[in-house]
């Protein structure tokens, strides 16, 4: 994998573009139709679903077809410089519909909102309607307001919104993965990131409705859900009826109680709130994948402490160490950033030294790039030259490839649980689907019965660097 792959990936893999509802409008009632497209991160794939369903509870249709859309809204992501840049393109894309259709309205929702507002709507002129992350629930009276020649702005944030009661939209789903949100928002202030400016303090939702969302989604055919939380360690929550506090290991096996045949997945852990009991809970129940998302961002810990990560180097490697005593076949896969403020060529060789010692499975990989409004703006020079990122990156890229070679190769010959996600994008004749490591698997179809959202024992023979591929054994 090359560094242009590397920067054009969005953190979690999320589906970067169009976004629909497939809803039926045979009767054609709506008052408009709108178009969603959702960049970044899980959450914001997530978020996506709740507009989509707030939207369409208060008249609105969707549709597929932004030429078909007098309501166009872009979902957008300000945790990296390229992600803005492609936001800022398709409005300028999004202009030219409006010039020529004067009923077109277009809106920016969460995380470049509050950051943008102003220049978005007063100077560049690109939006109607700016819309953070907390004021969903808002968009009908804002979309009321646009459509009278206003401008429409709503970026207040909220310390206990939760959109708990909300039963989002499955959007371009593919009827066997889901995500549900089990809190909004950060309280962890790393240094580089904007999220908590964003999105606000950190809110736990009820579990009640995180395990009957989840439920609904199991009878409704679902077979894999992914909890999601900016740092779903942290997730906890008072039971006030049973008189019970309830902690993100005892969440998880909740939903892991609903069915065996449900696979439970979660995303992202911080590594210094995931706890013993997490890894046991994960121990106990085999429709937990083994899996975590174990972010080390760098492998110095002068450059951690700068980042206000709060662990240090060998602190995050005892965390690998009990990971993989209680979890032995737990696969492992981080967040890297190269050419943080200050980094020298010591302090890169030590994330070399880290991801050596760790043998991740597969790593999101990035070069800083600040984010105005940060506290590393505010505080640090970005003083490493462009080139000398990209360089430490390429080598970070090149060290992962590496691992992610070994680990494959590592897994041929053994027997996995896969759940087949659809055909692959290369033959009909072969099915696509993941282990509970996360590993996408391919495998020849054959002339067995088996569809989309069917478990399926698979024995790796090969690999490419990124996917296994096997045959099926039972």
């Amino acid at each position: 994998m090359d560094l242009l792959e590397i920067e054009n990936k969005t953190h979690n893999e999320v589906r970067q573009g169009e976004a629909y509802v497939s809803i039926d409008d045979s009767q054609n009632v709506y008052k408009k139709y709108f178009y969603i497209e959702s960049y970044g991160c899980a959450m914001n794939f997530s978020d996506t679903e709740i507009v989509a369903s707030i939207l369409n509870s208060n008249g609105y249709g969707a549709t597929k077809n932004v030429e078909d859309a007098e309501l166009i809204f872009v979902n957008t992501c300000s945790i990296r410089e390229k992600a803005e840049a492609t936001v800022r393109k398709r409005l300028t894309e999004f202009r030219k519909l409006k010039e020529a259709n004067k009923n077109v309205l277009v809106g920016v929702l969460g995380c470049m909102a509050e950051r943008l507002k102003t220049k978005l709507l007063e100077e560049e002129k690109l939006v109607d309607m700016v819309v953070g992350p907390d004021s969903y629930r808002s968009l009908p009276a804002l979309i009321a307001r646009a459509e009278t020649g206003h401008k429409a702005v709503d970026v207040l944030l909220s310390r206990e919104e939760t959109y708990a009661d909300i039963s989002p939209i499955r959007l371009d789903s593919n009827g066997v993965s889901a995500f549900v949100s089990i809190m909004r928002g950060c309280n962890n202030m790393c240094s580089f990131c904007v999220v908590p400016f964003t999105r606000g303090r950190e809110r736990s939702r009820d579990a009640h409705s995180i395990v009957a969302e989840a439920t609904e989604l199991f009878n409704k055919g679902y077979k894999e859900i992914t909890l999601l939380g900016q740092n779903v360690d942290s997730y906890h929550w008072h039971d006030e009826q049973k008189h019970q506090f309830i902690s993100f290991a005892k969440l998880l096996e909740q939903v892991a109680l609903i069915s065996k045949d449900l696979r439970i997945r979660f995303s992202t852990s911080h590594p210094k709130d995931i706890t013993d009991e997490v890894l046991y809970t994960m121990s106990k129940y085999e429709n937990v994948c083994n899996h975590i998302h174990f972010p080390l961002q760098s492998g110095s810990t002068r450059l951690l402490q700068l980042m206000n990560r709060t662990y240090s180097k060998e602190w995050y490697l005892a965390k690998i160490d009990k990971i993989k005593e209680i979890l032995p076949n737990c696969s492992i896969t981080a967040d890297i950033i190269t050419g943080f403020c200050t980094e020298t060529e010591e302090d890169h060789k030590e994330t070399l030294s880290v991801m050596e010692y760790c043998k991740y499975d597969m790593s999101y990989m990035y070069f800083y790039s600040e984010r105005p409004g940060t506290l590393a703006a505010k505080r640090f020079e970005d003083d490493v030259p462009l080139d000398v990122k990209k360089r430490r990156l390429q080598e970070v890229v090149d060290m992962q490839g590496i691992q992610s070679t070994a680990s494959n190769l590592r897994d041929i010959g053994r027997v996995f649980k896969v759940l087949i996600e659809g055909k692959s994008k290369k033959s009909d004749l072969d099915w696509s689907g993941r282990s509970e490591q996360n590993k996408s698997v391919v495998f020849p179809k054959g002339d067995y019965p088996y569809q989309k959202g069917d478990f399926v024992m698979v024995k790796v023979t090969d690999c490419t660097r990124a996917t296994l591929l096997g045959e099926i054994v039972g």
